[in-house]
């Protein structure tokens, strides 16, 4: 009985200690696919808040030649019409929040074509532990081109006033030689609240040529940091 209450006594000094050291919340990124043509693709992130423990969701199309979002294409749970959600339990981790908004969302997903399944080709993946890159060089295989990308970012002030920027340097290098150069993104656009930028996956969209960057976000509020995504495209 002693021994039992001990480890218990243990489990919960490391939960609360992490809590502490780990303030804030982190979203979860999901690729929904692209439409057939890879004209559009659609992505979510959903997690659980730091400050209320409720469960959100965050629903995106983006129209991946201009590198925007699609008319009426970006959704969240409260703006579908469901009520806040209630707290959650210990362990879980708000996918059914982003259950709850694609059920709600099914017409997003008919108007532009969202293929669940056709999800891109992965030409890279940053993986979890690894220290971030600024800049990346690799090669696809299956067909003979190049990439050369580097995640250019600026960050200023601190605390409340702290805002970042970023944009991607993006050259792509075909299997005979030729090469053509790209910016992605905002180079002037500052987002208020944003610490920092990395460059997370690279997609090659079903039509072989469209390519989806997803990037995260470290944000800062006074619960601390909290990790969030976004989309650029690029069709060359």
């Amino acid at each position: 009985m002693k021994r039992t209450s001990f480890f218990l006594l243990m489990f919960l000094c490391v939960f609360l200690c992490s809590g502490s050291l780990f303030a804030g919340d982190i979203a979860v990124f999901q690729n929904l696919g692209f439409s057939p043509d890879a004209r559009y693709f659609m992505f979510a992130q959903h997690g659980i808040t730091e400050k209320n423990s409720a469960p959100y969701a965050e629903l995106y199309v983006v129209e991946v030649a201009a590198n925007r979002f699609a008319p009426e294409g970006t959704h969240t749970l409260q703006d579908s019409g469901s009520p806040q959600p209630a707290a959650v339990q210990p362990g879980q981790d708000g996918l059914g929040a982003l259950f709850t908004l694609l059920e709600k969302q099914t017409a997003v997903t008919k108007r532009y074509r969202i293929d669940h399944l056709q999800t891109g080709r992965l030409l890279y993946i940053h993986l979890n532990g690894e220290p971030p890159r600024e800049t990346l060089e690799f090669r696809d295989f299956e067909s003979g081109k190049r990439y050369n990308i580097e995640l250019a970012q600026s960050a200023s002030g601190s605390g409340a006033e702290i805002k970042a920027s970023f944009h991607l340097r993006v050259t792509i290098t075909d299997a005979a030689g030729s090469a053509s150069a790209h910016t992605v993104g905002l180079p002037d656009y500052w987002r208020r609240g944003v610490k920092s930028y990395r460059l997370k996956q690279v997609l090659l969209g079903p039509d072989e040529h469209s390519l989806a960057f997803v990037v995260e976000k470290e944000e800062t509020d006074t619960s601390g940091a909290n990790i969030r995504y976004m989309v650029e495209t690029l069709k060359p």
